[in-house]
């Protein structure tokens, strides 16, 4: 009997997307003089300087190389005709009204930035959406086709303006496809412009593709905070047993000879995309497997996914999440006047004997000055003398996060721009 040799797989060449950030900014109206304003505009921008230039013509794309804050960066733009696909309206993490979504159906023309991103991607990012705001400065929003998600203008613009720098989550999107039989496939997209690969998880389901999106966003800002090759593992969790959560990848190329039967995820499923540089997580269950590089599917633990599992967050993105809440506290202010809103804290507690805080939630109770009072709202674990229940005052140096429960809505430092609409 004769046996067909198992095809080959190769990964694809990057697009264009994932070489470089695209970003698609749409004008409320496109006009020459926007098009002709645009390098004195960028000349403007805080920290900018512009090092060498080429013209806008009907030929050639514009391209500036331009100096910020001591890294040297290379943008190209020109104007598109635009057409919005209509999935992008559909992101759960972000909100458009009425007018913005008829908006972005009614645009016709954009302009289209690209550019390079540098080591810190984080920064790249940043630079990119104040570019697109300087360039654009009367854009109804942004379509990031390198991250396929749709970024609305109060985002945008407050994001841009902002001293602190992205999170790592808002330079990826994290799609979900789901088959009838309830097969879950999870993947990114956003982070080969980032210089890493893409990822995804195969063969999830409905009840733990909310944990899998969990692990796979982890990993992914993991990655982009690490700034550094990946060494082959990370340990970037615990479920409640103990088990500790350690990732690892293979290309798609490799890993997928792990799945022979998934719906979701396979050949058929990478003619036209997901075929470049993007790569299965696996996981190893114990020391030992790690030695060895025996890795293991994530369904391993399908036990064990649904109970809650621990998320480790970085130094960087929790000083990161510090710095945003004290930067956005007057939005706390000003919507504690509003007596329909519910308002909590998380302030840092000093732990007992130690040079560590244990972050917990407060009710906002009053502000007096530069100071407010709050309830502790739950038993501190490591904190002595302190109850739930204890009322204290603080100021905004104690704060880390908080969230605004509107009646329609909750706002978090992250999502601040709800309150600008």
């Amino acid at each position: 009997m004769h046996f067909e040799k198992e095809k080959e797989l190769k990964e694809a060449p990057l697009g264009y997307w994932e070489k470089e950030s695209y970003m698609i900014i749409i004008p409320k109206e496109a006009t020459r003089t926007l098009l002709d304003g645009i390098v004195d505009r960028v000349a403007q921008i805080e920290g900018v300087e512009i090092k060498e230039k080429t013209a806008l013509t009907e030929q050639e794309v514009g391209r500036m190389k331009i100096n910020y804050e001591n890294e040297d960066f290379e943008i190209g733009y020109y104007p598109s005709s635009f057409s919005l696909p209509n999935f992008y309206l559909d992101d759960p993490n972000y909100y458009f009204s009425k007018g913005e979504k008829e908006e972005f159906k009614n645009a016709k023309a954009s302009l289209t930035l690209f550019m390079k991103f540098n080591k810190d991607a984080k920064k790249s990012y940043h630079l990119q959406l104040k570019l697109a705001v300087a360039m654009v400065p009367n854009l109804i929003g942004v379509m990031d086709e390198s991250a396929e998600k749709l970024l609305p203008k109060a985002w945008v613009e407050m994001t841009a303006k902002s001293k602190i720098l992205p999170g790592s989550k808002d330079l990826y999107t994290v799609h979900a496809v789901t088959a009838e039989n309830g097969e879950v496939w999870l993947h990114t997209h956003g982070l080969c412009r980032c210089d890493l690969t893409e990822l995804e998880v195969l063969n999830s389901n409905k009840e733990n593709y909310n944990s899998h999106y969990e692990l796979i966003t982890t990993f992914a800002s993991y990655l982009i905070d690490k700034k550094i090759e990946f060494e082959g593992s990370a340990y970037i969790g615990a479920l409640l047993n103990g088990q500790p959560i350690v990732v690892t990848y293979l290309p798609w190329t490799e890993g997928l000879s792990e799945y022979k039967e998934i719906t979701l995820g396979g050949i058929e499923d990478r003619q036209d995309g997901h075929n470049s540089r993007t790569s299965i997580i696996f996981l190893y269950k114990n020391g030992e497997d790690e030695k060895k590089k025996k890795r293991s599917k994530i369904s391993i633990f399908n036990d064990f996914w649904n109970n809650n599992p621990l998320f480790f967050i970085s130094n960087e993105e929790t000083a990161r999440m510090k710095e945003l809440a004290m930067e956005r506290f007057s939005f706390v202010k000003e919507a504690f006047n509003n007596k329909e809103n519910k308002i909590i804290i998380k302030i840092g507690l000093p732990v007992d004997n130690e040079s560590q805080f244990e972050h917990i939630w407060f009710e906002l109770l009053a502000f007096e000055g530069d100071r407010f009072k709050a309830r502790l709202t739950q038993e501190p674990y490591d904190v002595e003398n302190m109850h739930e229940g204890d009322i204290g005052w603080y100021t905004v140096q104690d704060v880390t996060d908080w969230t605004i429960y509107t009646p329609s809505f909750p706002v978090t430092p992250g999502t601040a721009y709800l309150l600008m609409k």
